[in-house]
């Protein structure tokens, strides 16, 4: 098996609170691309674009393109392989943050969770009927365990929010 050609991401932050890893997500992207066999063919070729988002941010996504207002965690846009772009997975980091404390669970993680769900629904994966959200729950684990037994954790970092200075009297 020859190894795939290198993908090309194009990676943007746009939450104020939010710090990424940049290398640590490329690896995590690589190594879903470099075993396809394991998720019906991998996620398509071409450019991969990555964004994280604020709730606001991605809830206006949700409301433009897919006609609903609420927040959710990830959406994804199919690209076109023939115009070299395989699509574009958009997270809110603030869903992450706020599911992480609630079910203590490890922030990093559940934002890695939410990169490796957005591939696989470039993969063909569908979790809108409860048999297909068992087969992609399968696959997220399956993800998981295949970059935790490469060592590959991506270090995002959750900055508390700004603090307002004080007034100051005369």
């Amino acid at each position: 098996m020859t190894a795939p050609a290198a993908r090309s991401l194009a990676l943007a932050n746009r939450h104020p609170r939010l710090r990424v890893d940049r290398r640590a997500v490329a690896r995590v992207i690589a190594t879903l691309d470099a075993h396809p066999e394991q998720f019906r063919g991998g996620c398509p070729a071409g450019e991969l674009s990555l964004v994280f988002l604020t709730d606001p941010a991605l809830a206006r996504l949700h409301a433009d393109f897919l006609d609903d207002p609420t927040t959710t965690d990830v959406i994804t846009f199919e690209g076109d392989p023939a115009l070299g772009s395989a699509g574009e997975i958009c997270v809110s980091a603030d869903t992450a943050a706020a599911y992480a404390k609630k079910h203590r669970r490890d922030f990093a993680t559940e934002l890695t969770l939410y990169l490796v769900h957005g591939w696989l629904h470039l993969a063909g994966y569908d979790d809108l009927q409860p048999a297909k959200k068992r087969l992609m729950r399968r696959a997220e684990a399956r993800a998981l365990r295949l970059l935790a037994a490469a060592k590959i954790a991506p270090r995002f970092t959750w900055r508390p929010p700004a603090r307002r200075a004080a007034p100051r009297g005369k």
